[in-house]
């Protein structure tokens, strides 16, 4: 019989950062043909604990045994590590800065010797998730979704025995996600899986075992539970709601106050690479106090649409936008434009990459700055620590930015996006990581953000059950996306 077994094992495993992360006392059992789902808040530890589970630890204490011959793993480590080694290529110099860009065909094949690869299967997922199209686009090219979509194609072609996913769901599209989850269910059949998750609702029904982790110690075990005892466990996961007040804004440091109720207008604007229209004739048009909500599947082009915005995408030059009274090209600098606007993305998380404290993470707001290069006023510190008090980091405001979990990062980049009252607030998915209790917190927070009417907002979302009150208006990318003949 197949099986990973911990008994009373204390283990250590490298951060990111390459801080050492410690769990004590854990004891599992996870057998063939068993269904597990792993809770707990943001930095209980449940990605540390599935990281033992997969053989990625030291094990300093206890027995650790795996009769598993294949073993898969998709999570945000393993994205962030892809990403940050493509990057690397960027600073290679062997062959004079000519380092040749990975396709996304040499990721998913990466490692494997043809003998290992099931050629009908790759073909199978490739159809299953759309790629067919893009095996040789370069993978830096790939959304957050599509990215999630390659992982799940390269663990998945190995057919693995036992299969570890990590926020599986994050980042794709309703289809995308409708699809993966009638693949697991299928998969569940012959496959032994371990699933982190953040999001109840997203628990697939063929899930028979639960375990619910925190301060890195597996504290609840459930098989086949009622329902009854699935709630009761449920309710471990959510925090007493209180009242939530919004910070006020610096008003020694704050933008210039804007004259024009025009935010953003874009007339025509489309966006290509390679030959390939991502979208045209878009005209969009944000007035102050009016909220929407940016809706597309991966890959349709939000993401570039709102770097057209920020002026993060160069063909923001091409195109005839008009942003905070200045017509693009006609000699404002970028700063002029970025002191009117929060903003919170998945690559803006994932190149958060500096060593500072969660405290000067929030105040970097402030400068609009990745990292904190200037002395902060008493007045900005007071703000950044009512914001950590907010949203339940009081105890965090000391640590390392780096040390923190993925959840805990993204609530500390969303204060961040916040904290100086910008005049237009974009929110790229970022609930994006956070657990049930968290992800509520922020949802309400934006609801408040909206009602006081001092932030316009844009938000990026997939799940409809992340609407927020007060948004009332939708762009939809398919409406301007190049349809096939």
């Amino acid at each position: 019989m197949q099986y990973v077994q911990l008994v009373n094992v204390n283990a250590s495993l490298k951060g990111q950062g390459n801080e050492e992360y410690r769990l004590r006392d854990l004891s599992l059992t996870v057998s063939a043909a068993q269904q597990w789902v792993l809770l707990g808040e943001n930095g209980a530890g449940k990605s540390a604990v599935a990281a033992v589970i997969a053989g990625c630890s030291r094990i300093e204490q206890g027995q650790f045994t795996n009769n598993f011959a294949r073993i898969a793993v998709v999570s945000p480590d393993r994205q962030k590590q892809l990403l940050a080694d493509e990057l690397n290529k960027d600073q290679d110099d062997i062959i004079d800065g000519l380092t040749p860009l990975s396709t996304v065909k040499d990721i998913i094949l990466a490692a494997r010797s043809d003998h290992d690869i099931d050629s009908e299967l790759l073909e199978l997922l490739i159809k299953t998730f759309d790629f067919d199209s893009k095996m040789n686009n370069a993978f830096r090219d790939l959304s957050t979704g599509e990215t999630r979509k390659l992982m799940l194609i390269q663990a998945l072609i190995g057919r693995p025995e036992l299969l570890i996913l990590d926020e599986p769901f994050d980042g794709l599209d309703v289809t995308a996600l409708q699809t993966l989850n009638q693949l697991l269910a299928e998969l569940s059949k012959h496959t032994t899986m371990i699933l982190v998750l953040n999001r109840l609702s997203e628990i697939p029904d063929f899930v028979d075992h639960y375990a619910f982790i925190k301060h890195a110690q597996i504290t609840h075990q459930l098989a086949q539970p009622t329902k009854e005892q699935r709630q009761d466990l449920f309710k471990l996961l959510h925090l007493v709601q209180t009242e939530l007040n919004v910070p006020e804004a610096d008003n020694d440091h704050q933008a210039p106050a804007l004259t024009d109720p025009i935010l953003v207008k874009l007339k025509d604007a489309s966006v290509s690479f390679g030959g390939t229209v991502i979208f045209e004739k878009l005209n969009w048009q944000i007035n102050q106090g009016e909220h929407w909500q940016l809706t597309g599947k991966n890959g349709s082009g939000k993401t570039c649409l709102l770097n057209l915005i920020t002026g993060d995408n160069p063909q923001c030059y091409n195109n005839d936008i008009k942003v905070f009274g200045y017509q693009r090209g006609s000699g404002e600098s970028i700063w002029q434009i970025k002191q009117h606007i929060g903003y919170i993305s998945n690559a803006l998380h994932m190149d958060y990459r500096v060593n500072i404290t969660a405290l000067n993470t929030i105040v970097s707001g402030f400068y609009d700055s990745i990292g904190l290069y200037q002395k902060a006023t008493e007045t900005q510190l007071s703000i950044a620590k009512k914001w950590l008090a907010l949203l339940g980091l009081n105890d965090k405001q000391n640590s390392s930015f780096s040390q923190l979990s993925f959840g805990d990062q993204r609530l500390l980049l969303i204060a961040r996006a916040m904290v100086k009252h910008p005049s237009l607030l974009i929110l790229d998915e970022p609930c994006l990581g956070l657990d049930e209790a968290n992800r509520q917190r922020v949802l309400l927070l934006i609801e408040k953000i909206c009602a006081a009417g001092t932030s316009t907002v844009v938000y990026v979302n997939h799940h409809a059950s992340d609407k927020i009150a007060g948004i009332d208006n939708y762009l939809e990318m398919a409406d301007f996306t190049k349809k096939a003949p």
